[in-house]
């Protein structure tokens, strides 16, 4: 089970799809097996860049059964079960955890407005789930447009403590992200890991800032864990030089929308899935998307290989 003092670096994984749209199960198993051999310490499964609301229910346990088969308790996995409704919700977060998985990520609603409509249905999430479930709380308003306050995170952590770990992805976010660890060391709020989001754009200054680690799929795992372990090394000079090569494609892969299609692509050419495919509806790559991904793959192979030397 995931907990509070849960660190590293939480692949969000991709669902693979075959050229004809079909959900590609084969891949599924490769694609869990290049995370885990990249270094990752947990995944992710069933989130919004995982293309969750394009399954129907049958293929969001077929791809979870998958994952846990091949990862067999090597490492945690927490399953995305955000729906519109609380049924829907408590019916696939059980569903999960009874098939072994360690937690389940809960975005709020787009519909909620005021810390007090928050705070309630959070209440609600915890009470449907029941206080054996660890909770992950995705704050990422740029899109879902819900505000979190950090006095409401506060609140909501105190009242909840089923609710283990916070996924910061609001930007900017930096200030949020010190108030709470400040609060925490003033005994003023409770610890919860926090792992950060965003493509991982803004890695290095999180750590910097008190995040435990990284949930997010850029489509190359092992620079997040890199940067991590060495942020908590203290080597921050060196993984930042590593870091930067990485920000072109990190910036490809963070557009809205289209930044789904040149992460599949990477990890097409990568050999970790047999096809880039996005499920319709999504973004296709025309002709001048992939000459600026060559050209981007091509200067980050050259850049990595002057930092080795």
């Amino acid at each position: 089970m995931i907990d509070t003092r849960t660190r590293g670096v939480f692949v969000i994984s991709a669902t693979p799809f075959a050229e004809d749209g079909s959900l590609d199960l084969e891949s599924a198993a490769r694609l869990t097996e290049f995370y885990l051999e990249k270094g990752a310490s947990g995944l992710t499964v069933l989130g919004m860049m995982g293309e969750a609301a394009k399954l129907t229910p049958e293929e969001s346990l077929a791809f979870l059964d998958t994952v846990l088969r091949v990862v067999a308790g090597r490492v945690p996995v927490v399953v995305g079960v955000s729906a519109p409704g609380i049924v829907a919700l408590g019916a696939l977060a059980k569903q999960a955890m009874e098939r072994g998985a360690a937690g389940v990520m809960v975005a709020p609603t787009p519909n909620l407005r005021t810390d007090q409509q928050i705070e309630a249905y959070y209440a609600l999430v915890c009470e449907t789930l029941g206080p054996d479930v660890p909770v992950v709380l995705q704050d990422f308003p740029l899109a879902l447009g819900v505000q979190f306050s950090v006095d409401c995170l506060v609140r909501i952590f105190a009242a909840h403590p089923q609710i283990v770990m916070l996924k910061h992805e609001d930007w900017p976010g930096l200030a949020k992200l010190g108030r709470l660890r400040a609060l925490e060391a003033e005994g003023r709020a409770p610890h919860v890991s926090i792992l950060v989001g965003n493509g991982g754009l803004f890695l290095p200054q999180e750590m910097a800032r008190g995040a435990d680690g990284a949930m997010t799929g850029y489509a190359y795992p092992e620079m997040l864990v890199q940067v991590v372990e060495g942020m908590t090394a203290g080597n921050r000079d060196a993984v930042e030089d590593v870091f930067d090569a990485h920000l072109p494609l990190i910036r490809l892969e963070t557009q809205p929308g289209l930044g789904l299609a040149f992460r599949k692509q990477v990890l097409f050419r990568r050999g970790a899935i047999a096809s880039p495919f996005v499920r319709r509806p999504g973004p296709k790559l025309d002709a001048e998307d992939m000459a600026e991904l060559d050209r981007t793959l091509g200067r980050l192979d050259r850049r990595l290989a002057e930092l080795a030397e």
